[in-house]
């Protein structure tokens, strides 16, 4: 399963940026995030039909 990432802007939780991710690299992006303090926003990444 894949998961969008969104970076969140501080001042008002707009999304700054964004990085599509496989479901092993989720865990060590939300422990660098909480590590920084950095706000971020996960939802499953849409894909294509077949």
């Amino acid at each position: 399963m894949r998961f969008e990432i969104m970076r969140l802007d501080d001042a008002d939780g707009s999304a700054v940026d964004s990085t599509v991710v496989d479901a092993a690299s989720v865990n060590r992006i939300v422990q660098q995030a909480a590590s920084t303090g950095q706000r971020i926003y996960i939802r499953p990444a849409h894909t294509a039909a077949r």
